[in-house]
């Protein structure tokens, strides 16, 4: 039977030097949910910004074992099953984190920030924080942490989990309204591998506030400049303006 692994990661920072300092993730196989949450060392300081975010300070990590000597680790390892299902908001920034300690994931990868981009297309935001305050999912997580035996803190890697767990619960509802009997593994799956047009205004840059159907009328080159220079762009940010672009 296929094990779901619902993971999260807490980092020094988000640049390219910066590395894990807490892994988290809950498996799920049929009834039986096992629960992994361990924080670890790093050499490199913590960002400010960073630590504001998850409240993990250097005191708190320092004697500890570096991520791939933690238990949580070597669990992961030995998930890593292309049977396996691997489960992640917002998947590239934890893959990444996760290949800086020589991790690469076999198993089939649903990324639930760009399942909802696909099918909570009228929301303003895709955060996963967003989604716990505008469906509620705040109102019953003490009760589904309690049954799991989990503490429950804002950006804590095994908290951000749990929300998962209840979000993704959320998207197989709207799955099922928008595509009707479908597998919802084997769907969100295709989503995950599936790119998102931006269609709507852009919320930054010299064109803040117009589509990109509209820039490439007026300034084909900003679009040109974007895709050269805005390394911050996510993939489905390059594909959006690639396609206005007429690119390939």
């Amino acid at each position: 039977m296929a094990k779901y692994v619902l993971l999260d990661t807490e980092t020094t920072g988000a640049g390219e030097n910066d590395r894990i300092i807490q892994l988290g993730f809950m498996v799920l196989e049929g009834k039986n949910v096992e629960v992994y949450n361990d924080l670890c060392y790093s050499e490199v300081p913590i960002a400010i910004p960073a630590m504001e975010t998850h409240g993990i300070t250097p005191e708190m990590i320092e004697g500890l074992p570096t991520c791939r000597e933690t238990g949580a680790f070597r669990a992961l390892e030995g998930l890593n099953d292309p049977e396996n299902i691997l489960i992640i908001h917002n998947a590239p920034f934890d893959l990444g984190m996760l290949a800086k300690e020589n991790f690469t994931s076999r198993m089939r990868l649903i990324d639930t920030l760009r399942c909802a981009k696909h099918l909570f297309d009228d929301e303003e935001a895709h955060r996963l924080q967003y989604f716990r305050y505008r469906l509620g999912l705040y109102k019953i997580e003490q009760a589904e942490a309690q049954a799991l035996g989990i503490e429950v803190k804002a950006h804590d890697a095994i908290g951000d989990v749990l929300v998962l767990k209840l979000f993704l619960s959320e998207l197989r509802k709207r799955l099922a309204e928008r595509f009707g009997e479908v597998n919802p593994i084997d769907k969100m799956v295709e989503l995950t591998q599936t790119p998102v047009f931006y269609a709507r205004p852009l919320k930054f840059g010299k064109y803040k506030g117009k589509t990109l159907s509209e820039i490439v009328e007026s300034d084909r080159g900003y679009l040109s400049w974007m895709l050269g220079n805005m390394e911050s762009l996510d993939e489905d940010m390059r594909y959006s303006i690639n396609v206005v672009l007429g690119n390939g």
